[in-house]
């Protein structure tokens, strides 16, 4: 049984940054389609960023320039960098495969951005 547990969130404000991490309990990682994905109160959960094991990445066009996504193989951890935050990047962050498995997820991590 895998676990993914995300970490690195907080209260930060408009323009600040954040490093997001996602830790799990085996190797999965270089395997796996990784991504982070995001839920703001009152909306459906979506997917924010993607890595494969290629190392290809892709974004949601929100984020797009802002988030970068990447893995430590050493460290065990798929991580999102997220730069220049807006408030409507508040959500609850969550990393899991694509597709998803929904034995991974976790209790993610919570982003507030406000002033």
């Amino acid at each position: 049984q895998v676990q993914l547990v995300e970490s690195g969130g907080g209260l930060v404000q408009p323009g600040g940054s954040l490093r997001l991490s996602c830790a799990a309990s085996r190797s999965i990682f270089s395997t796996n389609t990784m991504a982070w994905y995001r839920q703001a109160p009152g909306q459906q959960r979506v997917l924010v960023a993607v890595l494969a094991p290629s190392g290809r990445t892709n974004y949601a066009d929100s984020v797009k320039g802002r988030f970068t996504i990447s893995r430590d193989n050493a460290k065990n951890t798929v991580n999102l960098q997220m730069n220049n935050l807006k408030p409507e990047d508040t959500a609850v962050y969550y990393c899991n495969t694509v597709p998803v498995k929904i034995e991974y997820w976790g209790q993610g991590t919570q982003v507030t951005v406000s002033s």
